[in-house]
């Protein structure tokens, strides 16, 4: 069976993510909910700009128009 993209998401669902978003910046987080428009919650989160936490954010809703790859970090 293939996978599907939200299958991926389904699999790293609980797990520490990290987030490409447009304009560069990048967010670490553990995901804790998405759905079918790729808006996701995450937990413990940070952001990241150059690869180092400029700001930790905690509990974040980012939409999903925003992001451009989220991978396991």
């Amino acid at each position: 069976m293939e996978a599907r993209p939200l299958d991926a998401l389904s699999r790293a669902r609980d797990k520490k993510v990290l987030v490409d978003l447009k304009g560069g910046k990048q967010l670490t987080g553990v995901l804790r909910a998405f759905d079918i428009h790729i808006n996701v919650v995450l937990d413990d989160t940070e952001e990241r700009i150059d690869g180092k936490v400029v700001r930790k954010l905690g509990n974040a809703f980012v939409r999903g128009d925003t992001i451009i790859m989220i991978s396991p970090a």
